[in-house]
């Protein structure tokens, strides 16, 4: 088992309070909300009716079972891609 000193482990405990590593993961997080948005809204386009309406006022079910796994996937897909 490899031990580091006490200040390397707590410099690595505290490294996400750096500025620039904060910024960077808060604008990925925006980069990926925004491309999951994008894909919902094509998606949405493509199907042949509005899924927002399909769930919220008729209580399908099963297209929320759908959609819900879709946007799973999607999120999987683009958090894979940010962190490369």
């Amino acid at each position: 088992m490899i031990e580091g000193t006490q200040k390397e482990q707590t410099m690595m405990g505290i490294e996400w309070l750096k500025p620039a590593v904060f910024f960077g993961s808060m604008l990925f997080a925006l980069i990926g909300v925004l491309i999951f948005w994008l894909c919902f809204v094509i998606i949405d386009k493509l199907t042949p009716y509005d899924l927002w309406a399909e769930i919220v006022e008729h209580k399908n079910m099963a297209l929320a079972i759908v959609v819900g796994s879709m946007c799973i996937a999607i999120g999987m897909i683009i958090s894979a891609a940010v962190h490369g």
